[in-house]
């Protein structure tokens, strides 16, 4: 297929080729593989500049997405590649083949810097989803950082580059420019742009900017940093959000309260940590979605509410594709019996031939998990309908999901995006979290804080009543 790039593209393209280091935030749809393949090839072939390129990429968009593009356009025709996923042996077959650019999955950077044998010879980065090396600590982030001085050039891709907050710019900043604009060490990043804000006595949970540090954050990266919006450059398709409302029985809300009650008893006295909110807030979250795994690890059921929603909305859909995002592992299960019993055609897309499939529009329903399907699948031929079965408290997993359809090259004019909410429950606290684009660990504790609130207020109450 002959590539025709639109202005932005070409763009960034030359962005890119400009720019040793260069953060390239594009929002979802944009093409940012194929803009970023565009500028290897210049690099490649015409300037001679690099000789050997490592993309670095989920699991799946490592495994198809890279591949694709390169086999699509005409233009990349001369860039050979390899596929360095799979087993230990494939991954070292895979990169000791002569090829032009090497795609590897993230969670393998530090067997590939520490463990594999194979020389670090890189002249050039990609990191697709630049996002997923946000925690300083993680051991993929201080391989990549061991070996950074040894690359030329090097690119950080993603939509989403601060979804929990400035915080996560850090370690993103500290992988391009080791460390030039933002500091090399968190403390020293803290201490400049940050201060306090979540805390238990010396403990500090969380940071807030303190006044004009976002402003001067911008300024420092800004000579290595192009960012887009989808909506600027493309004509999308109307974005259509709706929530379906759930009622639980009275007999299911009493059984819902009576365990919340159980959870909240067994919180230690004082403040809440993030450890424990989180823990708790999973609990609700499953309990809303209708079922909660006990200490023994079996599933207690709660209600049905969301599943006969699901099976409503499949039934209004009268064959039309729906793609349904689950969080839970007995989501997945509970909504597969369910859809047995409707005999529907479903899948899990979790594999090259069942994306596929699911673009073919031979599946009626897919279900996917946001943590394994959220980045760089291409999804919009195969329907233009996602349902939330459960919500998920990341921002940037919720955006990354809903642009599997609403991205460029959906055909139809609309998308629907449907959120099965459980009233009176956690649900509705993750969606105006996620409204209001306000996804911290502050927010995760806060909502957690006033479930534990509200259920202290409705013991008063009955206490009050019964005298």
């Amino acid at each position: 297929m002959k590539y025709e790039p639109h202005e932005y593209q070409k763009y960034v393209i030359r962005y890119i080729v400009d720019h040793p280091i260069a953060a390239v935030f594009l929002d979802m749809g944009l093409g940012k593989t194929s803009i970023t393949l565009t500028a290897l090839q210049e690099l490649l072939f015409d300037s001679f500049e690099i000789r050997k390129v490592l993309v670095i990429a989920p699991l799946r968009v490592a495994r198809n997405t890279w591949a694709d593009e390169i086999e699509k356009w005409e233009h990349l025709s001369d860039i050979r590649y390899s596929i360095a996923v799979g087993s230990e042996a494939e991954r070292i077959g895979a990169l000791k083949k002569k090829a032009d650019v090497y795609m590897i999955n993230r969670e393998n950077v530090q067997w590939l810097v520490e463990k594999s044998g194979i020389p670090f010879d890189f002249d050039m980065v990609v990191v697709d989803e630049l996002s997923s090396f946000k925690n300083h600590q993680t051991k993929r982030f201080r391989a990549l950082v061991k070996v950074r001085p040894k690359v030329k050039r090097i690119v950080g891709l993603t939509g989403t580059p601060s979804s929990n907050g400035l915080m996560d710019l850090f370690a993103e900043f500290r992988i391009l420019d080791m460390g030039e604009r933002l500091g090399k060490f968190i403390g020293q990043y803290r201490t400049a742009f940050f201060k306090p804000d979540q805390m238990n006595g010396p403990i500090v949970y969380s940071y807030k900017p303190i006044p004009g540090a976002e402003q001067q954050i911008y300024r420092n990266i800004s000579d290595i940093t192009i960012s887009m919006r989808a909506t600027d450059h493309l004509k999308m398709p109307e974005l259509i959000n709706s929530v379906y409302e759930v009622h639980m029985s009275e007999k299911e809300a009493k059984r819902y309260e009576e365990m919340k009650k159980e959870l909240f008893l067994t919180l230690p006295e004082g403040e809440i940590s993030a450890a424990n909110a989180a823990s708790l807030s999973g609990k609700l979250s499953q309990m809303a979605n209708g079922a909660v795994y006990s200490d023994e690890e079996k599933t207690l059921m709660i209600h049905n509410g969301k599943l006969d929603a699901l099976e409503d909305i499949v039934e209004a859909a009268n064959g039309k594709p729906i793609l349904v995002a689950y969080w839970f592992k007995h989501d997945l299960k509970r909504i597969s019996e369910r859809l047995e019993k409707l005999e529907v055609v479903f899948r899990k897309l979790d594999s090259a031939e069942s994306i596929r499939d699911w673009n073919k529009k031979k599946i009626g329903v897919g279900l996917i998990h946001p943590a394994s399907a959220g980045h760089g699948l291409n999804l919009q031929e195969g329907g233009s309908t996602l349902v939330w079965f459960g919500l998920t408290w990341s921002l940037e997993l919720y955006q990354q999901t809903v642009a599997r359809l609403w991205r460029q090259g959906q055909s139809e004019n609309t998308v629907v995006i449907q959120h099965i909410v459980t009233k009176g429950t956690i649900d509705e606290r993750v969606l105006k979290a996620l409204k209001e684009k306000d996804q911290t660990q502050a927010s995760l504790i806060d909502a957690v804080k006033a479930e534990v609130k509200a259920d202290e207020e409705n013991v008063r109450n009955r206490k009050d009543h019964s005298t």
